[in-house]
């Protein structure tokens, strides 16, 4: 079918276009909302620009298709292949992917807040400035992918997984990360406020610069992590395992650090508690870390 085809009965009030072979058509700038697209072979088909709000893709395979700028508000793609698909700037609020593949998929500055994207595959997709704030990421495979600036704020993550992405200034203020493995993930300069990551995995993560006020670190394993920098004010350390963890000129004014395993953590230069100080003043002495070797801040009063 072709695109004129297509339109006009879609004109004459046709909405079933189920199955059918759009590949490779330009339907860019197109008024399509409601039409039902539902396993139709659209590889490379250009969509950008147009108007799919309600659209049902479900099933559809859509590899190397162009959606870029495309308004997909409510559309629904549960199941679709969007492999190596470019949907920069497309508006999918509240839009429908559950079990999608977007692996290696082009979403920078895509607008996907409140949407249904549980188990949906973004092996090595690049979504930097993507919009997922309180959706429903669950079992969603994150691996490799780019999401720098990334605002994740009251998403849903659990079960995702994470090897190798990139969160660098990403926005994840009060989101759930409970015994997540985050091992050796990029968090320089995030956003972390109020954020749970109790139980966290973050072996030699990189966390400089990051914003963590009153952030509950507690059981995380920070071993080898680099805080760097770090803005932990007010939060909960206790118990974590922070093991030649990096801590240099972090500020952890009024956090608490009760049973935290600081062998061979680096706090040169770092803001504590005083009666933090004093407690491992007490505590290391005599062990392979001196505190009296470190140089380490009070707060400013």
């Amino acid at each position: 079918m072709n695109s004129s085809e297509l339109l006009e009965r879609y004109e004459r009030g046709e909405r079933d276009f189920a199955g059918v072979d759009l590949s490779g058509v330009d339907l860019s700038r197109t008024h399509l909302v409601g039409i039902d697209l539902s396993g139709a072979n659209l590889r490379g088909t250009n969509f950008s620009r147009s108007n799919l709000t309600k659209a049902d893709l479900s099933d559809a395979q859509l590899q190397w298709a162009n959606m870029s700028f495309a308004k997909m508000e409510y559309s629904k793609l549960a199941d679709a292949d969007l492999t190596k698909a470019v949907l920069s700037g497309a508006i999918l609020i509240k839009a429908k992917l559950p079990r999608a593949k977007l692996s290696g998929a082009t979403l920078t500055g895509t607008n996907l807040r409140g949407s249904n994207l549980r188990s949906v595959n973004f092996t090595s997709a690049s979504m930097e400035w993507v919009n997922l704030r309180s959706s429903n990421l669950t079992g969603a495979n994150l691996s490799w992918a780019n999401l720098t600036h990334a605002r994740l704020s009251g998403a849903m993550l659990y079960g995702a997984q994470f090897n190798g992405v990139n969160l660098s200034e990403a926005f994840l203020n009060g989101v759930d990360l409970n015994g997540v493995n985050l091992n050796g993930i990029n968090l320089s300069e995030a956003k972390l406020t109020h954020t749970n990551l109790e139980g966290a995995n973050l072996i030699v993560a990189n966390l400089t610069n990051a914003q963590m006020r009153s952030a509950s670190l507690m059981g995380a394993d920070l071993t080898g992590a680099n805080l760097s920098g770090s803005y932990l004010y007010h939060a909960n350390l206790n118990w974590a395992n922070l093991t030649r963890a990096d801590l240099t000129r972090a500020d952890l004014s009024d956090a608490t650090l009760v049973g935290t395993n600081i062998e061979a953590t680096d706090f040169n230069g770092a803001i504590l508690p005083e009666l933090t100080r004093r407690y491992f003043y007490l505590t290391t002495s005599g062990s392979s870390m001196s505190w009296r070797d470190r140089t380490v801040s009070s707060p400013v009063n």
